[in-house]
């Protein structure tokens, strides 16, 4: 497993968002993390990206315990995360917010930035190389200098996504990527995501679009108020009982919409 938790839990005061998770993601396949609203899924990522410290229970990375560690030196490890709310500079162009998240690959200081420092300089153009680099894999390259607050809700996900793989990740978490977006922009985000294992890059992404999840994602985990309550395939998923209680809603062969 490229990341695993073990007996992973949160608690805010006497609510449980996250009780006792044991899971997996698998390195080089799309894994999903699926469950109603308010099931603990964004709290999950974000125990094991750094942003929470979790009450108890690890987190591991390639075998290197990261539980304690902050969200900057897990994302320099190489795990990466998008959020719900796409959060980008909106009146920063494309290419400025996409720069940014290569920084975190450079070494310069305040002494190179005030004396202007070759260092400097050779990552300034490893930064600018890298947001065209990755603009270029989410067909952005277009709109490089294009506002942000300008785009279509789609191209500023797509934006998300570029801004996320320009920090080098091996695993990228991404937070409904899709919410927002019609069904054609939906399968043209799929295909990214797709693109992205093709590249070495392993994805884990919480979705409620259940048609997108269950048509690329290879395994699933379904929570329900924090606890896991069913792990496998999305055959083994759709089949499962208490997910189609839980979540998918109705009787035990529900279509999945």
């Amino acid at each position: 497993m490229l990341l695993e938790t073990t007996n992973l839990t949160k608690k805010f005061g006497g609510l449980t968002a996250v009780d006792d998770v044991n899971f997996g993601i698998e390195e080089g396949k799309i894994n999903a993390i699926i469950g109603p609203n308010g099931a603990g899924k964004s709290t999950f990522f974000n125990l094991v990206s750094g942003y929470y410290p979790p009450t108890s229970g690890e987190v591991y990375f390639k075998g290197q315990d990261i539980t304690h560690l902050s969200s900057n030196k897990i994302a320099k490890l190489g795990i990466a995360r998008t959020f719900q709310t796409t959060n980008l500079f909106e009146k920063a162009t494309v290419l400025d917010n996409v720069i940014v998240g290569h920084r975190l690959r450079t070494s310069s200081n305040l002494f190179d930035a005030v004396f202007r420092t070759p260092r400097l300089k050779r990552e300034e153009q490893k930064c600018l190389n890298k947001a065209y680099e990755v603009l270029d894999f989410v067909d952005l390259t277009n709109y490089a200098h294009r506002v942000v607050e300008n785009l279509t809700q789609e191209q500023k996900k797509r934006v998300a996504f570029a801004l996320a793989l320009a920090t080098d990740p091996e695993l990228v978490f991404l937070d409904e990527p899709a919410a927002g977006v019609n069904p054609d922009e939906t399968d043209g985000l799929a295909i990214m995501m797709k693109k992205m294992v093709d590249h070495g890059i392993t994805v884990c992404l919480i979705e409620h679009k259940m048609q997108m999840i269950m048509s690329i994602a290879e395994k699933i985990m379904v929570l329900n108020f924090g606890k896991k309550i069913a792990e496998g395939t999305p055959d083994d998923i759709m089949n499962h009982e208490d997910v189609i209680k839980a979540y998918l809603g109705g009787e035990q062969h529900a279509e999945v919409k």
